[in-house]
């Protein structure tokens, strides 16, 4: 199975992107200040350098669990690469995979299936983190919602190139 692995990459800076525009002031930045306590000041100061280096690298981190979820053939892959043989051209286990994947090795590969993915992910994963931290921070809803939004458009948007490109 080939993957185009340089969209993983690109997946990966969807949180940068979407953040430039989901907390700018004009959209949901003067929430997100106010209801986590942060002032404008605050906010622009740090090594921005740092800050946005690691929002990437756990950025591809978050990407790379998204790929495993939407892209289905990877489950294949990942049962069959532990048995004896795989890889082997004239093993049974390499000849059963490479007929598996002539036969499905497409199905559920555009940017609609990602979407889907990256989006449930975003529900069952991102909001019970954010939910749970936000519990024991004593935040409200509207500090859950903006981030909430900000994860769930972000890790859709990383579903969607995922699936469609790599």
């Amino acid at each position: 199975m080939d993957f185009n692995i340089p969209f993983l990459f690109i997946a990966a800076a969807s949180p940068l992107m979407v953040g430039a525009l989901w907390y700018n002031p004009k959209v949901f930045g003067n929430i997100w200040m106010r209801t986590s306590g942060v002032t404008e000041e605050q906010a622009q100061s740090g090594n921005m350098i740092l800050i946005f280096g690691l929002t990437y690298i756990f950025s591809l981190l978050v990407a790379f669990t998204i790929a495993t979820l939407a892209i289905h053939q990877m489950g294949i892959m990942q049962v069959l690469t532990e048995q004896p043989g795989f890889g082997d051209s004239n093993a049974e286990v390499t000849k059963y995979f490479e007929e598996f994947m002539s036969r499905y090795g497409n199905f559920h590969r555009d940017w609609k299936h990602g979407a889907l993915h990256g989006g449930f992910a975003a529900t069952t994963f991102a909001l019970p983190l954010i939910g749970i931290l936000s519990l024991f921070e004593r935040r409200g809803w509207k500090y859950i919602g903006v981030h909430f939004g900000y994860w769930f458009l972000s890790m859709t948007l990383m579903g969607a190139v995922i699936c469609h490109f790599m």
